[in-house]
């Protein structure tokens, strides 16, 4: 069989991978907190188990693949909202909450009188859930939070080692191994959101450049096709 074929098929899989990538980055532009997932390809040489590996069998069987994807962990620019119970950090630093950690959110207090995020998500406090009475709320660049000056609880703020796994859990929310946490070290500010870190224009440059070679290949498959077609209905016929 012709390595090119397998050549254009690896490709085109790796860059409809990546596309989808790039498309969720794309819908999620203006959600606050996300992190774009960025991708990285590596390659695959494909041969038999045990197979001799010469310079010329390295060269046609060693494909492109995704890799991995990994979190752009930038920090996006913070917009000023002047609601209490609008929350950002500044610096290195994850929310946590009862399904993982987020980059910030716009909370809220319901109906039990704990702090929740937008999507009902109990907040993790420093000694767990936080109650929030009724009052004035002021938060800390520590993460205190004060109700009418009296204390109502603490934000956790964790971080994590470099190179641990984090998975996407939500729009915003990422999800850690056990035990993987640490102290953050950003400062908390009230009345803010971050951002999304994605530049419109250069993602959208991105999806289209994806696409033009996602379309290349597909082209390059449908040409070898034809010329497989050609084989069985004129060289194979003759045998």
């Amino acid at each position: 069989m012709n390595s090119g074929l397998y050549a254009a098929c690896a490709g085109l899989r790796a860059r409809t991978q990546a596309l989808e990538l790039a498309a969720n980055n794309l819908a999620n532009l203006n959600t606050n907190g996300y992190k774009g997932q960025v991708a990285s390809f590596r390659s695959q040489l494909a041969t038999a188990s045990g197979a001799l590996r010469s310079a010329v069998n390295q060269a046609v069987n060693n494909f492109g693949v995704l890799g991995s994807t990994r979190v752009d962990m930038a920090q996006g620019s913070l917009e000023h909202t002047g609601s209490d119970l609008d929350f950002a950090i500044q610096g290195e630093g994850w929310f946590a909450v009862q399904t993982g950690s987020g980059r910030l959110r716009n909370f809220h207090v319901d109906r039990s009188g704990h702090l929740v995020t937008s999507e009902g998500n109990v907040v993790a406090g420093a000694e767990g859930a936080i109650t929030i009475p009724p009052g004035k709320l002021s938060v800390s660049h520590d993460g205190t939070i004060s109700v009418d000056g009296a204390l109502a609880g603490q934000l956790q703020v964790v971080t994590f080692a470099p190179g641990t796994a984090l998975t996407p859990a939500g729009s915003s929310y990422f999800a850690a191994p056990a035990g993987s946490e640490r102290v953050g070290t950003g400062q908390i500010v009230q009345g803010t959101l971050e951002g999304s870190k994605l530049n419109a224009v250069m993602a959208a440059v991105g999806l289209v450049e994806l696409q033009r070679r996602a379309d290349f290949l597909q082209q390059a498959l449908t040409a070898f096709h034809a010329n497989f077609n050609r084989i069985a209905a004129q060289d194979l016929s003759r045998l």
